[in-house]
Parts: structure tokens; sequence; C-alpha cells
């Protein structure tokens, strides 16, 4: 009965790993595609903020005192992908207590299930979320959670904007990070080699205020992809452990099995020369 039961999970962790590898590859290139649209605004970004000194936005301004703080946490909406949720949410947890310790309110925008979960059972101020985003990132499911975020820091509800996701390194190697969304930071604007001049229309203004927001979106949109591919590619990876655990153990069984019904057999055969002696 054990080896038949450990015999059908092996069945559904071979089925789980075999889908996992379908998806990761389309995850790996929604996650590519969306790269060089990154990599473009962040260009136009970064020579919008050297071309008008007239005009600093407030996604630009270092602010010298930070009290408050934002944080947006991207898990998985499911679970059986290794330690890919709890490795971010072990750091997650550690710098939230390192904020409380300095003082710091912190409100929390949670983008799937476990990450809401968790925020939820630690006590803290959730005033956003999206769960339920599919295999596939869509921004309309991403957009009020951001913008409620945004508008928090526009607002100065908070000082400080984090954003904390899994980065893909490879099939084999998730890294969680924490990193600084706003202010945005100038290793992360880069410097452009020229300076280009621009002509707004109809103002400055309006125009940086669409540009920027649009960069912040990409950079939450390319987290949350990142983080999908991340998702299928631990999956992958824990249900092949799975599938190899389940041989080995079925294995062991089976020898211990064949021990059994050996020393069975080798039982009734001593009782029946046993007896014939007898008689």
């Amino acid at each position: 009965m054990k080896i038949r039961s450990v015999q059908n999970t092996r069945k559904i962790t071979k089925a789980m790993e075999m889908v996992a590898a379908s998806k990761m590859r389309k995850a790996q290139e929604r996650m590519r595609m969306a790269r060089p649209y990154g990599e473009k605004i962040r260009n136009v970004a970064a020579h919008i903020s050297h071309a008008n000194p007239e005009y600093r936005h407030p996604f630009l301004v270092h602010r010298e005192t930070v009290t408050r703080v934002g944080l947006i946490v991207v898990s998985t909406d499911k679970g059986l992908c290794g330690a890919l949720n709890s490795n971010l949410l072990r750091m997650v947890l550690a710098q939230y207590k390192d904020w409380q310790q300095q003082g710091e309110e912190i409100e929390v925008c949670c983008l799937g299930n476990k990450g809401l979960g968790f925020m939820q059972r630690l006590g803290a101020n959730i005033v956003s979320q999206a769960v339920q985003l599919g295999d596939k990132p869509q921004m309309e499911k991403l957009i009020g959670a951001i913008k409620v975020m945004l508008d928090g820091y526009t607002e100065d509800r908070f000082d400080r904007l984090m954003l904390a996701y899994n980065r893909f390194l490879n099939t084999m190697k998730q890294e969680p990070v924490i990193e600084q969304l706003l202010p945005l930071a100038g290793e992360r604007l880069g410097a452009p080699e020229t300076v280009w001049d621009y002509l707004y229309e109809p103002e400055a203004k309006s125009v940086l205020d669409q540009v920027m927001t649009r960069y912040i979106e990409a950079i939450i949109f390319q987290a949350v992809a990142e983080n999908m591919a991340s998702e299928q590619s631990a999956r992958m990876v824990a249900m092949k452990a799975a599938s190899d655990n389940a041989g080995n153990l079925i294995d062991e069984l089976t020898l211990v099995y064949n021990k059994n019904r050996q020393a069975g057999i080798t039982k009734e055969l001593s009782e029946i020369v046993g007896g014939a002696a007898a008689v």
C-alpha cells in the first residue's frame, strides 16, 4: 500500500514537472521580450531627467528624512515551487523588522497570494493587493494596486518606495532582492552619454508625469515577469527532485517488501521440512 501510494504521488509530481517545464519556456520568453521596452523607457527617462533642470519630477527628488516606507511584495499565487517564496519572505521579514526598530511606518502592497497571506499573518498595514495574476503578467490587473502606491508617494504618505521580488538568473538559480523604486536612484537611471534637448507639448510637467509613471509601471511589470519565470523554473526543479525522491523511496520500500516476503517463504518451508522430519 505504501509503494502504491508513493507511485501515485510520483505520477502527479512527474506531470507537474512537465507542465512547469512547458510554462517555464513561455515565461522566460515573455520576460526577455519585456526587457527591451524596459531598457528603452529607462533610457528615455534618464535623458529627460538630465535635459530639463527647471522642473524636477517628485520621483526624482531625494528626501532627506525617511520616516515612512512603502513596500511592494511580488510573490506567487501557488505553492509547490521549492523555497522561492520562503527565501523572499524571510528577507522581507528581516527588513520589515529593521524598519520597525528604526521607528518607520510601513505600508504594503501585495502582488500574489502567498505574499498577501504572509503579510496578513504579520499584521502589516496592507493598502492594496492584486492576486490571481495567472501565468501571464497583465498590466490591467496590476495597474490599480500600483497606482495606490504611486499616489501614496506623491501625496507624501511615505518617503520611500521599495520593491521585493525574485530576480531570474537562470533555470537553477533565482535571487530574492529588495531594491529602492522611489525616489529614483542615479544608478538605476544611469547617466546618458549625451544630453538630448526636448520641446515639451503641452508642458514639461504633464509630459514628465506620464513618462515617469510609465517608467515605474514598466519596472514593476518586469519584476512580475521575472518572478513568474522564477516560479516556473523553481517548480520544475522542485517537482523533479520530488519525483527522484519518490523513486528512491519506492526502491527502499520494494527492498523491505521483498525481504519480508522472502522471510515468509523461508518460514513456511522450514515448517514444512520440520513437519516432514517429525513424521
